[in-house]
């Protein structure tokens, strides 16, 4: 009896053994997440003057995506899609501020399933959301870097890991201790260029800076931890916090960085123009690690663009953006391809409007004073701030010929066959999304005055 216990239980060891083994050759992962962020703010996109040396390291040690997306311009909806491969409208979480709806499936669930042990740094989720399922949370978004080493030197998991590591930076406030010259700085030509605008723009630069040198710590605490068993991922959540950007459909709201590394597995300095989504990112981890996708996800796996075995993934990419409290009710849906851009505007009757332009705070948007007092005689400027809290019930863009989306085309009679296809697609897509076209709050009638902080204020005391 007692030879055929202990023949049992050696049996059982050298199985536990084996599956530990077969853990230890699963790639470890690590997310290295931006927090409003746009793609054109690193240097591997074409950003002049700003140093991003970590994210050309990535690049030449990986494959950069030129057109990435993500599918909300706002931090819990677009977290909450990267998390459940889910966009917002199925989820739940549509406005900002808002969760998935009990009972959804989390994707970091379906690694743990597999043996991963999910390690969660700074900000991953929105705010401290239990449902993500983290063996190991540290919730201060700042001194990540001291932060993780701290971990790994008080604990070695014996499992893969999927590491999240999620920086505060570039989010509003922006760091007073700038390193750059606002002098030498180009905007963007729907900005309006006063003193105040460059001077906040250098310190939105110098934040990305030091992200970048945070990133690139961690990355090099990476390679000394596994080797070259690992897949490092670097992304933002969704634009900067600049008029057109966060909050909007442009694509400096809802274009990201998304930069992968993955050793023996991509190659060196590749990029792909394939088109991908956050909701893409969790199937494919899942298909790399050899873990059956679930059924009925938005998201789908593009493992072999990362295997360089195609160069396309999406034919169209699909966004929207439902809100961020009484500040920002502006409901807004678009699909793009690689070429052209169709934007619906569901309530082109009230103002678009948001916290930079209310609040402005220093730091953050206190800019904006001087727009409006450039406004006052220059036409250029007075058409730019009209444009931003004024919007047509359609838009349309041809990308390839107007990056920056500044003339609008939907009018144009050249170009009335590909509207008519997109917007079809479009209600099609929200009417198999389940999308009701919900307005979360009561939005500011262009009728009647443009919110501002007095406003604000008395909503908020009613």
């Amino acid at each position: 009896m007692n030879s055929i216990l202990s023949y049992s239980l050696a049996a059982v060891s050298v199985f536990t053994l084996s599956l530990q083994v077969i853990a230890q050759k699963q790639p470890n992962i690590v997310i290295y997440l931006a927090d409003d962020q746009s793609r054109a703010d690193v240097t591997v996109y074409g950003a002049k003057v700003l140093q991003t040396p970590t994210a050309e390291k990535l690049s030449k040690a990986g494959m950069t995506f030129n057109n990435a997306f993500i599918a909300s311009p706002a931090c819990a909806p677009s977290r909450a899609a990267l998390l459940t491969g889910l966009m917002p409208a199925r989820n739940g979480a549509e406005a900002n501020h808002t969760y998935p709806k009990p009972g959804t499936l989390y994707l970091t669930r379906k690694l743990q399933e597999s043996g991963y042990k999910l390690l969660t740094f700074g900000k991953v989720a929105h705010g401290r959301n239990e449902e993500v399922g983290w063996d190991f949370y540290s919730e201060p978004r700042v001194n990540l870097y001291n932060n993780v080493s701290e971990y790994f030197r008080n604990n070695n998991p014996h499992q893969p890991v999927c590491l999240m590591v999620g920086d505060r930076r570039p989010h509003v406030p922006w760091t007073t201790e700038s390193i750059y010259d606002p002098v030498t700085l180009k905007l963007p030509p729907y900005f309006i260029d006063t003193k105040e605008t460059r001077e906040h723009r250098a310190q939105y630069y110098s934040d990305i800076t030091g992200l970048d040198d945070e990133m690139g710590r961690i990355y090099n605490l990476v390679q000394e931890k596994f080797g070259d068993n690992f897949i490092f991922i670097y992304t933002a959540d969704h634009g900067a916090q600049w008029p057109f950007g966060k909050w909007n459909l442009y694509d400096a709201g809802i274009k990201v960085p998304l930069i992968i590394v993955w050793p023996g597995h991509i190659k060196p300095a590749t990029r792909t123009d394939a088109l991908v989504s956050w909701i893409d990112i969790f199937p494919t981890l899942l298909d790399i690690i050899g873990f059956q996708i679930p059924d009925n996800l938005d998201g789908k796996s593009f493992k072999e663009v990362l295997e360089d075995k195609t160069n396309t993934h999406r034919e169209y990419i699909f966004t929207t953006h439902s809100g961020d409290g009484i500040m920002n009710i502006y409901p807004i849906r678009s699909i793009r391809n690689n070429r052209y851009k169709y934007i619906m505007n569901l309530r082109p009757d009230c103002y678009h409007s948001n916290h930079s332009d209310i609040l402005r705070r220093p730091n953050k948007d206190a800019y904006w004073d001087s727009w409006d007092e450039a406004a006052k005689t220059n036409i250029l400027a007075a058409k730019i701030i009209h444009k931003y809290y004024i919007r047509p019930s359609e838009e349309f863009y041809d990308i390839q010929i107007d990056p920056f989306e500044q003339h609008n085309l939907i009018a144009s009679e050249a170009h009335q066959k590909q509207i008519v296809k997109m917007r079809e697609l479009l209600v099609n897509w929200m009417i198999e999304q389940g999308d009701n076209k919900k307005v979360f709050q009561t939005p500011y009638p262009i009728t009647g005055p443009k919110p501002d902080k007095q406003m604000i204020e008395r909503l908020r005391n009613k």
